[in-house]
């Protein structure tokens, strides 16, 4: 406003001045120059409106377009050309309008905007419909758990057999009162150190009615989820703990772990930068109980209150038992079907263990159905059961809690065994 102010005062003050004059002694371009000069000739020293920039709004609305360019834009859209076998969009509309003879007296759209505003007003835009999010229904304290993993992003490990997730964090959060259960960190986090850390979280707080968790091979033992259920699914099926497995890429189905693995990252992990395993642990124990006895959490649970402070009396869980059938996970896979190609020799394959059905029925597939109370394999092809053969590797008497947690560590350790054979294979 300045440099407008000063060209107005050298207009009245030399006004036979030529634009190269005013240009240099105000510092402007000789178009700003042009522009001002007309805008500011005749007006008084003391206007201050006219030095005021001049909105480039419309004053007066547009001319609306013919009825019959409205009804040709949504005839293309309609009924596209040959040429073109599929629903157009503004810009082949636009093509296809400027080079229609019978248009050639009206006024056209020149802009995209102009055309889908027209096709938008004609419902011939489909919206999606809004979605309205329902708030999840709590479940009771302590009774649903969710776990996951996530990158300690800078935390290196002591060693070099990874080349990314490095340092990874295991967290378990309950659902109905967002309580951080349980938060380790290690650097070699697989099928075996997956069911260690779950077993600690359990010896420690009890056992939970339910757990949820989504496909990562450590848990599941294949992305896929059609094999034998993983030593880790065992463990916690022997226990009594019913699994819901998320379906793949929906996050959104643990929302609680996901949500706390943000806080995690911008509240410890960037703040803190852990550089080591060790560092990452010790920041881990301090945040954990800052997380659940200090932090106000804005979570409809804990209305802007800690977690702890939010729910001062919890029940108590049911404790690890003294025994384990290393069986009770046949009950909840009872009628479970299970896929199979029978192999060069006849045989198919389930878990770890080879079954003979029948060397005619080569390259053919066939459904396995679990049945519980028999211990067995219905093999059927279509409807028709060719063959019940009994299920391997059952133990077939309880067993001592330690003795029962050594076999699931064995059995992981052979999983992750499989699992690496099967992925080297592969590459």
């Amino acid at each position: 406003m300045k440099d407008r102010a000063r060209l107005r005062q050298l207009m009245h003050k030399h006004p036979d001045w030529t634009n190269r004059q005013y240009m240099a002694v105000v510092g402007r371009s000789r178009k700003w120059v042009q522009k001002w000069k007309k805008r500011l000739q005749g007006t008084a020293l003391d206007d201050r409106e006219a030095l005021c920039s001049q909105s480039r709004v419309r004053k007066t609305p547009p001319k609306p377009y013919h009825s019959a360019v409205i009804e040709r834009i949504l005839e293309l859209r309609d009924q596209p050309p040959e040429a073109v076998p599929r629903k157009l969009g503004p810009l082949a509309i636009l093509y296809y309008l400027h080079r229609d003879p019978q248009l050639s007296d009206y006024r056209l759209p020149r802009s995209t905007s102009t055309i889908w505003k027209i096709l938008d007003s004609h419902q011939r835009i489909l919206r999606p419909p809004k979605i309205e999010h329902q708030p999840m229904e709590l479940p009771p304290p302590l009774d649903t758990w969710e776990i996951d993993f996530t990158d300690v992003g800078t935390a290196q490990a002591d060693h070099d057999r990874k080349r990314q997730h490095q340092v990874e964090a295991f967290a378990v959060v309950d659902r109905g009162t967002s309580i951080l259960i349980d938060l380790q960190a290690s650097d070699d986090y697989h099928a075996e150190t997956a069911v260690l850390a779950m077993a600690s979280a359990l010896l420690l707080n009890g056992l939970p009615r339910c757990i949820v968790l989504d496909r990562d091979p450590r848990f599941i033992g294949s992305w896929s989820a059609d094999e034998f259920p993983s030593a880790f699914m065992r463990f916690l099926l022997n226990l009594g703990i019913t699994l819901d497995i998320c379906p793949a890429r929906r996050p959104d189905l643990k929302p609680f772990v996901e949500r706390y693995f943000r806080t995690l990252k911008d509240e410890s992990v960037r703040v803190k930068r852990p550089a080591t395993l060790i560092q990452a642990k010790d920041f881990f124990e301090a945040h954990r109980y800052t997380y659940n006895h200090e932090r106000p959490h804005q979570g409809l649970a804990c209305g802007n209150r800690p977690p702890f402070v939010a729910f001062p009396q919890l029940p108590s869980l049911p404790k690890m038992p003294d025994t384990v059938d290393p069986d009770h996970w046949l009950h909840t896979y009872h009628h479970h079907l299970f896929k199979r190609r029978i192999r060069v020799n006849g045989s198919l394959q389930i878990d770890k263990h080879r079954y003979y059905i029948k060397r005619d029925l080569v390259g053919r597939y066939v459904v396995c159905q679990l049945d519980a109370q028999r211990r067995v394999f219905d093999v059927l092809m279509g409807k028709q059961i060719i063959k019940t053969i009994p299920i391997k590797g059952l133990y077939g008497q309880v067993l001592d809690l330690n003795d029962y947690f050594e076999l699931m560590l064995k059995e992981a350790e052979s999983e992750q065994r499989r699992l690496t054979h099967r992925r080297r294979r592969v590459a």
